[in-house]
């Protein structure tokens, strides 16, 4: 199941760390990696089924990013994560 899966009437509770993050980050990951393998051997089904969650995973973070202050982002931003920062255009 999702890391990102909460019951609706818990959402908006929970803390959001950076554990918590790179474990939806390295969920994403292996995700993606199963999309692809299910790709090449033309499973379809099983795609969409993870794409779904992938997409639920990618918007959970999106919200996360959108609500989180430019100054949290860039002082705890994603250079402690092993990538780099983020330059604004």
């Amino acid at each position: 199941m999702s890391v990102v899966f909460v019951p609706e009437r818990l959402r908006g509770k929970a803390d959001v760390n950076p554990e918590t993050l790179q474990r939806l980050l390295d969920e994403n990951d292996q995700l993606i990696r199963c999309i692809v393998e299910y790709q090449n051997k033309g499973r379809a089904t099983e795609c969409v089924q993870y794409q779904h969650i992938l997409h639920r995973n990618l918007i959970y973070l999106a919200t996360i990013a959108d609500a989180t202050p430019a100054s949290v982002q860039k002082t705890d931003g994603a250079h402690k994560l092993g990538h780099p920062p983020v330059v604004p255009i």
